[in-house]
């Protein structure tokens, strides 16, 4: 077992106030996306089905389900708060008497809806840690869309799902994912394959390790000019040669993203450059953890990775002094 918990700690006590407080949810993902309760997941939700035998998916209420009870039975006496939630996509339907009616006057009981991408997370309010003062607290969540499942199959088909484990940052909700706390693509065919995968994510998360390489990005700094050398070789990576694209650390955020990285490097008011121009990388990280939230659900969780990747490659480059292509 890699997590450890017990006397660990550089970890940052929480009384009972903060922790109520921290339940409020912040959108850590923004996009298209909109807010959900699982009770109405539960309640008013269809479940997709495998056409060729009408049995159902593993749904998104069991998938979160799921991760609430490893989460529960790993952390028994830590603080876990309810999940948070938010939908993409979605499926709408009517019932078969409302067959003919126009949409506009359909009554709320003879529709119906569900939503093909999911993401969802849960904190334990209880691990905490601090970095360059911002608050982070052990988070844990998942990815579920059902247009990576082949529906038109029977029961029994591999369905696909991404977990992960990581800190959420309290001072914006960004969220901090690494790696070795992501599984992209799970697949599985019943609810204990899934629960065994999640289980195993969960267990072999080296916390310490992650918190260790987030603080070292607070001992790097960018200048102005190796910020602007960043965000223009970040606007040129689009265009490279296939060859030479894999050459260089790979960029997987888009021109919009590279845009409100720039923007915010004047303007976000938690992590903004100093006065000299000068940028730690922890300040960068989360400039890239920032503009993530306005990624799709079905490409967060590969972006969350590449934004630790790649400004832990430049730290790397900065403090042993080397050659880094997006500074050079």
């Amino acid at each position: 077992m890699e997590l450890q918990l017990v006397n660990n700690h550089s970890l940052v006590p929480v009384s009972k106030q903060e922790i109520i407080t921290s339940s409020t949810e912040v959108a850590f993902i923004q996009a298209n996306t909109i807010p959900m309760s699982l009770a109405e997941l539960e309640q008013q939700h269809l479940i997709p089905v495998f056409v060729k035998d009408n049995e159902p998916v593993i749904s998104h209420q069991d998938f979160i389900n799921c991760a609430l009870e490893i989460v529960n039975q790993v952390f028994p006496n830590e603080t876990i708060l309810s999940p948070a939630i938010r939908v993409s996509h979605p499926i709408k339907g009517r019932i078969p008497e409302a067959k003919d009616k126009r949409a506009k006057d359909l009554l709320p009981h003879e529709e119906t809806i569900y939503f093909e991408r999911m993401m969802f997370v849960i904190e334990v309010a209880s691990i905490r840690d601090r970095i360059n003062g911002n608050e982070l607290s052990l988070t844990i969540g998942g990815v579920k869309a059902y247009n990576l499942d082949n529906l038109y199959n029977r029961k029994g088909a591999d369905e696909h799902f991404k977990i992960f484990i990581g800190f959420q940052n309290k001072v914006c909700c960004n969220l901090c994912v690494w790696s070795d706390g992501l599984v992209l693509n799970l697949k599985a065919k019943h609810l204990s394959q899934l629960m065994k995968g999640i289980y195993e994510l969960v267990l072999g998360y080296k916390m310490n390790n992650h918190l260790k390489a987030m603080q070292s990005m607070t001992e790097a700094y960018l200048t102005e000019h190796q910020f602007a050398t960043m965000i223009g070789r970040a606007r040129l990576y689009q265009f490279l040669p296939a060859e030479e694209k894999k050459l260089v650390p790979r960029l997987h955020f888009g021109d919009s993203q590279i845009s409100s990285i720039a923007r915010d490097y004047y303007h976000d008011v938690s992590f903004c450059k100093r006065d000299n121009g000068d940028i730690s990388l922890w300040k960068v990280y989360n400039l890239f953890t920032g503009a993530n939230k306005q990624s799709y659900i079905d490409s967060f969780l590969g972006r969350s990775v590449n934004a630790f990747e790649l400004v832990g490659s430049i730290s790397h480059a900065i403090q042993q002094q080397e050659y880094h292509w997006f500074l050079s």
